[in-house]
């Protein structure tokens, strides 16, 4: 199973995340585009970076919303999501050229990516926007108890589908994250994070924040750059896995 992590999440002098260390670990790497995080030159490092330890390069696009991180809803027109979809996409595509490399998915970030897993019309909108930008790019989208659902709309619009889990955070009894203001959201422990991802790898799904076995397979399992003990969770969970880095 690939492990991928949100990175280029800096912006000017304030630092986020280790990318640095990160980035030989990893198989696939969430390259915000400016929306929530990032400036050009952090865009360019981060894209370099990727190309020098060969991991796929995905778009991490978002809401307009750089004082909330990308973590605050924004309501948009189907149009509007269009339009912000494939500014943040071309943003990181003209990076992406000028280290003669290029994107291999798109993974939307926080609450658009919690919204678009709420509400089907935003998830068609989504996955609209990626076909119009390049007919074969996959979407990266969490993986729910309503995953054979949500693949069909995404398919339905011409995109292959990316599942993907997460090693750090809790999950609700509908296969959902919980919310990050909710107690337990976000796992910081090591040891529970491994095992978390090793129930992903294995078993094919995890329990929820009250005891409900969740059968959720996916194809990748992501560990948040942003996270304190992101760094250590990664060479553990690649150890655990005993996979070497693609």
């Amino acid at each position: 199973m690939k492990l991928n992590c949100d990175l280029g999440e800096s912006y000017g002098a304030w630092q986020m995340g280790q990318d640095d260390a990160v980035m030989p670990l990893i198989d696939m790497a969430n390259v915000a585009c400016g929306f929530h995080a990032a400036d050009p030159m952090v865009i360019r490092r981060t894209v370099a970076l990727a190309a020098q330890h060969e991991v796929e390069i995905g778009a991490h696009p978002s809401y307009h919303d750089l004082a909330g991180f990308g973590r605050r809803s924004i309501a948009h027109s189907a149009e509007e999501i269009h339009a912000l979809m494939l500014y943040q996409m071309g943003a990181l595509d003209g990076m992406c050229r000028a280290e003669k490399t290029h994107i291999s998915y798109v993974k939307p970030h926080g609450a658009l990516n919690n919204d678009m897993m709420r509400d089907d019309a935003l998830l068609r909108a989504v996955a609209e926007a990626v076909h119009d930008y390049r007919h074969d790019l996959p979407l990266m989208m969490p993986v729910s108890c309503r995953y054979r659902e949500q693949i069909a709309i995404v398919e339905q619009a011409g995109v292959p589908v990316l599942l993907e889990a997460f090693a750090d955070r809790a999950y609700t009894d509908e296969g959902l994250l919980v919310p990050r203001a909710q107690q337990g959201a976000v796992h910081t422990d090591t040891k529970i994070i491994v095992d978390q991802a090793l129930s992903f790898a294995e078993k094919g799904g995890v329990f929820s924040i009250n005891g409900r076995w969740l059968d959720l397979p996916a194809h990748s399992l992501c560990v948040h750059g942003d996270n304190e003990s992101a760094l250590e969770a990664v060479r553990a969970i690649r150890e655990a896995l005993k996979t070497p880095a693609t």
